[in-house]
Order: structure tokens, then C-alpha cells, then sequence
């Protein structure tokens, strides 16, 4: 049985990753923390995640109950994120990463933590359905080529922090990759006022924000005479919690190193 821990765990996502675990055969929800001070520290993590008391208390740091756990699950904060990620280190603890907004450094010391002293899933969106998008819009542009312009539209709700979504930007790294471009070459974020004529190699990203989005990308494949288009639409966040706790059953005794949901799904040669 793979004990877990929950970073944020009366989150929104800390909340729906609690019960997913807590109804995994092969998992144990062994804790989950908050910020010291916070109301949730000291409750019960079943009665505020909604799925009925579990006899474990929400802790106000990761230090306080690292040693019950094999797998930390963190979905927060990118610094917040980071600091967790050094403390896994230190301990020899895994970590499954979903949190969005990590720059390029940020990526970098993870793996250089990982690699060094534990094993980590980190990828910008756990849920499959996704997942299989990434390959599948790689694919396709590698098929249609330089004939069809690309653009990807993300929409998530008025709360999200940051822009675009990490699932958005790694559609547009996957694209990219298949018609043979650098997205930070490439890559348009805004258009406003006289922009002139689009150019060939651009991939554009747009975003929406508004209401209670869970989160939508649509990748358009754009032609002379014909588009494209592949969806994904999450209806809940259960996906991306069902992916976590996938994730974290999978990573507990694999070797050093940093993994991603390609390693977790068996997607990583397709």
C-alpha cells in the first residue's frame, strides 16, 4: 500500500485528489497539509474534502508528517511548489507535480533534485483524455505540415493565476515539435490594433478566464478551404485528481529521476 500526502489539501484540487486517493484500492491517504494558521490545519481531511471523517487531521506543514508518507501530491503553488520539492529531496521522498506556472529554472532544479534524490511525476495536466491530446495534435501536425496555420484557445475559470495554461503552452510545445519549430521562437500570445499579416511559422495562444471554467483547449489545424479542430473539455476536476492518484501509485519505488504522465500512461514511444 502506497502511503500519500496531500499538499493544499482543502484546496479545490487538494480536495478532489483527498478522495480520489482515499478510494484507491492500492492507495492509503496518509495525511495532507496547509499553511500554519490556516482553519483547515487540525481538521479532519475526509470531513473537508466532503467525503466523510477519516481519522486523519490536516497538518500545518510538510516537515510536521513527511515521515507517514511515500508520495507527496502537490497541485498549489509554483514557489510554494519548490520549497516542497527541495524538502522531498532531502527526505528521499517521491512527488507527483501537477502545479502550473513553473518557469524554465524551476523545471531545471526539479530535475536536477530529482535525478539527484527522488523520483517525480511532474506534468502541466494529469488527466489522460489530455495526455492522448498532446500526442495526437503532435501527429497531426506533423502530417498537415507548414499548409495549415496553428492556433490553440485555453478557457478556465476567473480564479486561474497564471497564463496561459500549462496544459496550453505544452499543446503549443507538442505542435511545434511535429512541423519542426521552436515554440519560444514562434510562439504569439496577444494580438491587438494593426498586427499586419499573420506569418507561417507562428503558433498562437489565446486564453479566455471567465466564470467557473474547469478548462477547455481546442487546437486549430487551419487550411486553404478547410480547419481542423481537436477539443478537450474537462467537466470536472476529477479527472486531473484520477490522473494524480495514477500517478502516484505508479511512482512510489521507481528510480530516481524525473518522469512525466507520457512515463505513467505508457505513452512515452507513440
Amino acid at each position: 500500500m502506497t502511503r500519500v500526502i496531500i499538499a493544499g489539501a482543502a484546496g479545490r484540487m487538494g480536495r478532489r485528489i483527498g478522495y480520489m486517493v482515499h478510494s484507491a484500492a492500492n492507495l492509503e491517504l496518509a495525511g495532507g497539509f496547509e499553511q500554519a494558521g490556516t482553519p483547515a490545519v487540525g481538521k479532519d481531511i475526509g470531513e473537508i474534502g466532503g467525503y466523510g471523517p477519516t481519522g486523519v487531521k490536516i497538518a500545518g506543514s510538510l516537515e510536521e508528517i513527511i515521515g507517514q508518507t511515500d508520495v507527496i501530491i502537490d497541485f498549489t503553488f509554483h514557489a510554494a511548489t519548490m520549497q516542497f520539492a527541495r524538502t522531498a529531496a532531502k527526505h528521499g521522498k517521491a512527488m507527483v507535480i501537477g502545479t502550473t506556472g513553473l518557469t524554465a529554472e524551476n523545471v531545471a532544479e526539479l530535475k536536477r533534485l530529482a535525478e539527484g534524490s527522488f523520483p517525480c511525476v511532474q506534468a502541466p495536466n494529469m488527466a489522460v483524455g489530455v495526455n492522448v491530446l498532446f500526442k495526437v495534435a503532435k501527429k497531426v501536425a506533423s502530417i498537415l505540415g507548414d499548409n495549415y496555420d496553428i492556433e490553440i484557445v485555453e478557457a478556465h475559470h476567473r480564479m486561474k493565476k497564471d497564463a496561459p495554461s500549462g496544459t496550453a503552452l505544452k499543446l503549443g510545445e507538442m505542435v511545434a515539435e511535429g512541423v519542426n519549430r521552436n515554440l519560444a521562437e514562434v510562439g504569439v500570445y496577444a494580438r491587438h490594433g494593426l498586427i499586419g499579416e499573420r506569418t507561417d511559422k507562428e503558433i498562437g495562444i489565446q486564453t479566455i478566464r471567465a466564470g467557473d471554467i474547469v478548462g477547455e483547449h481546442t487546437v486549430y489545424f487551419a487550411g486553404a478551404g478547410e480547419r481542423l479542430e481537436i477539443t478537450h473539455r474537462a467537466h470536472s476536476r476529477d479527472n486531473f485528481a484520477k490522473g494524480a492518484a495514477l500517478a502516484a501509485a505508479w511512482v512510489a519505488g521507481k528510480p530516481n529521476g524525473l518522469y512525466t504522465m507520457f512515463d505513467v500512461l505508457g505513452l512515452q514511444d507513440l
